[in-house]
Parts: structure tokens; C-alpha cells; sequence
């Protein structure tokens, strides 16, 4: 889902950009090569305008945005806004070369399916909140904060034929590695595989691979 989310004290998510992995990537990461870039079709010098459909706390939209992207996040939870919403304040009174991506990203409040017909985005990225495994003790402690506050994505199905409707070239699904292809949804034009997570890359009428 989204940037460097750290556990303060209490047990709450804090939004970080600048910091931890995130900060990490930012300075050493791999670039254009890396499979998120790959997917939404940054290649030969192609920057597209994208729409993170499911921002969570903002980690893949800054990887894009720090790549160049014009990013829009479209986040519903009022809790999860709050907490990016202060994220990129935070970044952005950083200055340098961070709070230059975090102009490149502008936050939105609402649901994509409702949202994302008047933006006419290039691409759209969709990563759906998924129902915790069973062996509940291997899922991340930030994972199960995340979920507390989100839930899980029941209409996610939805959300895919909105975000399908809606761009002018690609939707990327971002999805467990192993896990079926998302039912109701039609094949992927082609798959982009990392270590445990798959960008199910679905080309639309007039799109480019």
C-alpha cells in the first residue's frame, strides 16, 4: 500500500517519508528498473500521469512521484487521509528534494469509484485491502494496524471496472504473488513478478505496452 508507516508509542501508525525503508529507497533505490515503474509503463523516458486508487500511507505513489509521475491518491478512510495528509505535510516542510515529490502528489479524499470518472487518468493503480491470512502471527504488526483501520476491500471487483472504465491506458492491479486472478475481472494483458507480490498489468483500447 504506502510509504514508511512506523508504530509510534501508542500503537498508531505514523506516516513517514523520509525515514526507514522508504527514506532508503528513496536515496539507493533501483530506479525506472523497479517492477512498480515497470508497470505502469515508465520506459523510454514515458513519465505517465497516475491515480493511486488506494493510497493507503502513500508508499507506492512516492516511489512514482520520486520518479518523476504526477500522482493522484484517492483515499476513503477518514483515519488513513488524516494520517497521509500529515505524512506529506511533514515531508513537504522538509524541503530539498523530498518536499519536491511531495508536490508531485496531490491527496484526495473519497472513493475512487465515485472519483476517478472525472479525472481521466492515464493509469490507474489499485491495490485492494486483502482479507488476513491464517496464520495470522506471520502478518506484519503494521499490516494489522493498517487493516484495523481500513478493513478489508470488499468491493474491490468494483473498484477494478471503475478504475478499467476510467483510464486511457493501463490499470495495474497489485496482487499476491500465488493468489488467483481476481474473479470477475477479465486476463491481464501481462504480469510483472517481485519476491511476493504481482502487478497484473491490464492494457485498455488505445494503450501501449
Amino acid at each position: 500500500m504506502s510509504d514508511k508507516a512506523k508504530t509510534a508509542e501508542a500503537g498508531k501508525l505514523v506516516c513517514d517519508f523520509t525515514g526507514g525503508a522508504v527514506g532508503h529507497r528513496f536515496r539507493f533505490g533501483g530506479g525506472r528498473g523497479q517492477a512498480l515503474p515497470r508497470a505502469v509503463g515508465m520506459k523510454s523516458g514515458n513519465t505517465p500521469m497516475v491515480v493511486d486508487a488506494t493510497a493507503g500511507l502513500g508508499r507506492d505513489a512516492f516511489l512514482l512521484a520520486s520518479l518523476g509521475a504526477e500522482v493522484t491518491l484517492i483515499e476513503r478512510s477518514p483515519e488513513m487521509h488524516r494520517l497521509l495528509a500529515e505524512g506529506m505535510e511533514r515531508a513537504r516542510k522538509t524541503g530539498g528534494d523530498v518536499a519536491g515529490v511531495i508536490r508531485r502528489m496531490t491527496l484526495l479524499h473519497g472513493d475512487a469509484k465515485d472519483l476517478l470518472p472525472g479525472l481521466s487518468p492515464e493509469v490507474v493503480l489499485v491495490d485492494p485491502m486483502h482479507p488476513a491470512r491464517k496464520k495470522s502471527a506471520l502478518v506484519k504488526h503494521e499490516m494489522r494496524l493498517i487493516r484495523e483501520i481500513v478493513g478489508t476491500d470488499e468491493d474491490s471487483v468494483e473498484l477494478m471496472q471503475a478504475a478499467l472504465s476510467a483510464a486511457r491506458k493501463r490499470v495495474v492491479l497489485k496482487w499476491p504473488l500465488r493468489a488467483d486472478p481476481m474473479e470477475g475481472i477479465g486476463p491481464a494483458s501481462h504480469q510483472i513478478r517481485g519476491k511476493s507480490t504481482r502487478y497484473d498489468v491490464f492494457m485498455v483500447a488505445g494503450g501501449r505496452a
